[in-house]
């Protein structure tokens, strides 16, 4: 058994895009048009890692989607938390759990999908201006 996909919906392509790809630094692996379904799926992994994806799942005609916590979220472990962070935050991005430990922080995507995102290897150094920063939202 091999692990594919983690399949999320969302309501606005371009900027879910915008977010994924631009922001958090994802790239385009594929993408699939269906004209019959009338839907757009396109699946994200991170740069040279295709082996765990996200598709994007955009359906053409507009649909409401209640985001819950029932989901979980996402994970992407990265090299510099607190060099990733501070690009988000520079890009518009809300910190909702702050890397206060030099090891964990998550944000959420414009669906409201909560993405954690964990420093490989050891934690780095606890520094400001994430040790004294709040919580802000929910994560």
């Amino acid at each position: 058994m091999k692990y594919l996909h983690t399949m999320v919906r969302v309501s606005d392509l371009e900027k879910s895009l915008d977010f994924y790809c631009a922001k958090l630094g994802l790239v385009e692996v594929r993408r699939y048009d269906e004209e019959r379904g009338r839907f757009t799926n396109i699946f994200l992994s991170a740069p040279g890692d295709e082996s765990a994806q996200i598709e994007l799942t955009y359906n053409w005609d507009p649909q409401g989607y209640g985001g819950g916590r029932n989901f979980g979220h996402l994970a992407y472990q990265v090299d510099d938390i607190y060099a990733l962070c501070q690009r988000l935050m520079d890009q518009g991005v809300t910190i909702n759990r702050p890397p206060r430990d030099g090891r964990m922080a998550f944000i959420r995507s414009p669906d409201n999908i909560s993405i954690e995102l964990l420093q490989c290897g050891d934690s780095l150094a606890p520094a400001e201006p994430w040790l004294s920063m709040p919580n802000t939202g929910e994560w």
